[in-house]
């Protein structure tokens, strides 16, 4: 069926659909009030089938290429939205804006239906009716939390409330000891009160922190001087200056985006009780023809259905954007549904919302500039012509395994973005499986059931031969996901890998326009350099969760030692069960297939007595 009677097939249902090459790739994956209506408007019929003169550039060269059509019918529309927004974090469409989840931020809180409230962080809605929120922090919470105690004398930990006499925080005069009763709950809520205008209040927070780091300095306490200027540091980085106060108490959301050529930069701002609270930032990668138009309305759209499918313990009165966007009746719907709520979304023209939205405009041209002041591609460039990447690998995922002889068969993933190791994307695999093909298909497949959570990488790099790279491709294009893959693998002499003195003789094997293909670089190479240093750290990263789960194991190797079964009988089980859970709960029958009856007997036992 070609694509002209498919078009023909569209229901008046509420759905999404997808856009696919003459390859097969999935180029667009788009959401539907009415199926029938919003497909065909791509479309011109007369004299043929080609797409609509109203588009856009950059729309109108996606449908020149489009050569088939899926939908996905569902009852309304804000489950279309839904589903949209999972499947294009899932597959990663060429001409979909992906952008990585937002994470949950923390924020400060206070619990004041306790008679000596603490401020402390969470990133949970907490149940409770009087609890007062503070927030959300990009970064800086943690800081400004231990400001505050470092400055006011609260109730510092939560086991001082609940001992009976004044500890070690009295003496040093950083609590009035309640648990004592030497300070009545009026007098404590005074200075909680006078604690929690400092929060908002950054430049007073500062001022007191100053005071405080030249107080420990001039007294020699040089260690505690330089943990104050760290502090200080952090506190003022992640603050937007906006010299303004709205004279209300409105709490307004404010994002702002902005494209160069090859970047894109999301600015949000969260203003809370009229006064800035934080603000954050990131950048996503752009690539536009010279024709071509930045597509602002999914850019914001994206941004909106990742930041606010989080849970919020405070729901914004409005949320201000920089831009005009489609679809906004869409939006304001899908957040009602969200948080049984009206929030309206505007695009500010005067006053000092256009003022605010001005200043998040300001930033964004801001960091575009030291973003490319400070970063060149030309290497990730280079490297995606050399190895006939499709597009710019910024972000990086690679992978490796370990285990010996069966124990502590682990993996790991590690993760490089904007020019640095993100080391709090990276992770640990526990494997059940016994030869490293297994192993590796066990992690892979594991990652790619994760991209409805954690979007796909522009490459990921596996630390293996041609056979673990053929496996990688057949993973991926399993479910259909758009991702380039390089697999690194050392010289082998004599079916050994072998590494020269001062440089290591590694081979890259890629994929070039549908085959498989290796290349050999001079150990010079940069692009070779950096393959092997995500190679490296991936090495690095399992090596060392290997040793610790090895020693974990060996230490139940030593228990049963003791009970008469030597190493070599404990490896045989490890072979044929996997772990010692799957050994632990073995039946005696089943311990027989490994080793004779007497030894069967007494692991059975060993176990069970335990």
């Amino acid at each position: 069926m070609n694509l002209e009677e498919k078009l023909k097939q569209l229901p008046s249902d509420a759905g999404v659909y997808q856009y696919f090459d003459e390859a097969g790739h999935l180029l667009y994956v788009g959401k539907a009030k009415v199926l029938k209506n919003r497909v065909k408007s791509y479309f011109k019929f007369t004299p043929q089938l080609r797409p609509s003169e109203k588009l856009g550039p950059r729309i109108f060269k996606m449908i020149s290429e489009v050569k088939s059509c899926e939908w996905i019918v569902v009852p309304n529309e804000h489950d279309a939205l839904i589903l949209e927004n999972s499947l294009i974090k899932q597959l990663k469409p060429k001409y979909n804006i992906l952008l990585r989840d937002d994470k949950t931020y923390p924020y400060i809180y206070v619990d004041l239906n306790e008679d000596f409230p603490r401020l402390e962080i969470t990133r949970k809605v907490l149940k409770g009716a009087n609890i007062k929120y503070f927030g959300p922090y990009s970064s800086g919470a943690r800081d400004i939390l231990d400001s505050i105690y470092e400055t006011f004398p609260l109730v510092q930990k939560k086991a001082c409330i609940k001992g009976k006499e004044a500890c070690l925080f009295f003496q040093i005069k950083k609590c009035l000891a309640p648990c004592e009763n030497r300070i009545t709950k009026e007098e404590y809520a005074k200075i909680l009160n006078n604690s929690m205008e400092y929060i908002y209040n950054k430049s007073k927070l500062l001022t007191k922190l100053k005071l405080k780091m030249q107080e420990y300095s001039n007294d020699f306490r040089f260690e505690e001087a330089m943990k104050i200027r760290d502090r200080i540091k952090t506190i003022e980085k992640s603050e937007i200056k906006t010299g303004m106060d709205l004279a209300t108490n409105e709490n307004l959301d404010i994002f702002a985006i902005k494209n160069s050529k090859t970047k894109a930069v999301i600015v949000r701002m969260f203003i809370r009780d009229g006064k800035l609270a934080s603000s954050s930032h990131d950048f996503l990668k752009v690539t536009l023809e010279d024709n071509e138009d930045f597509d602002f309305n999914e850019a914001y759209k994206r941004t909106l259905i990742n930041y606010y499918s989080n849970e919020m313990p405070i729901i914004p009165k409005e949320i201000l954007l920089a831009n005009e966007i489609d679809e906004v009746e869409d939006m304001e719907e899908f957040l009602k549904t969200k948080f049984s709520k009206k929030i309206n979304i505007i695009n500010p023209k005067v006053g000092k919302k256009k003022d605010l939205m001005q200043i998040a405009l300001n930033n964004c041209d801001e960091l575009l500039r030291i973003d490319s002041a400070k970063s060149s591609n030309t290497l990730y460039e280079e490297i995606q012509k050399l190895f006939n990447l499709s597009q710019t690998p910024l972000r990086v995922e690679s992978f490796d395994n370990s285990h010996m002889m069966g124990q502590a068969t682990v993996g790991a993933m590690v993760v490089w973005d904007n020019d640095k190791f993100i080391k709090s994307d990276f992770r640990h695999y526990n494997l059940e499986s016994h030869d490293e093909y297994s192993q590796m298909r066990e992690m892979l497949i594991r990652r790619v059931e994760s991209f409805d959570k954690n979007p796909a990488p522009d490459l990921w790099i596996i630390d293996g031969g041609s056979t673990l790279l053929k496996l990688a491709y057949d993973i991926v294009q399993s479910v259909g996901v758009n991702l380039d893959i390089i697999a690194i693998a050392k010289e082998k002499i004599d079916f050994k890998a072998h590494r020269a003195k001062g440089a290591a003789k590694d081979i890259v094997h890629f994929k070039k326009e549908g085959e498989f293909t290796s290349i050999k670089l001079l150990t010079s190479d940069k692009r070779l350099h950096f393959v092997q240093r995500q190679r490296d750290e991936a090495h690095r990263f399992v090596i060392n969760y290997h040793k610790k789960q090895k020693r974990a194991e060996d230490k139940q190797i030593s228990l049963l030692n003791i009970k008469g079964i030597g190493e070599a009988k404990v490896k045989k089980l490890l072979l044929y069960f996997g772990t010692f859970e799957n050994i632990k709960s073995a039946t005696i029958e089943n311990l027989k297939e490994v080793l004779n009856e007497k030894d069967s007997i007494l692991i059975s036992n060993h176990f069970n007595q335990n």
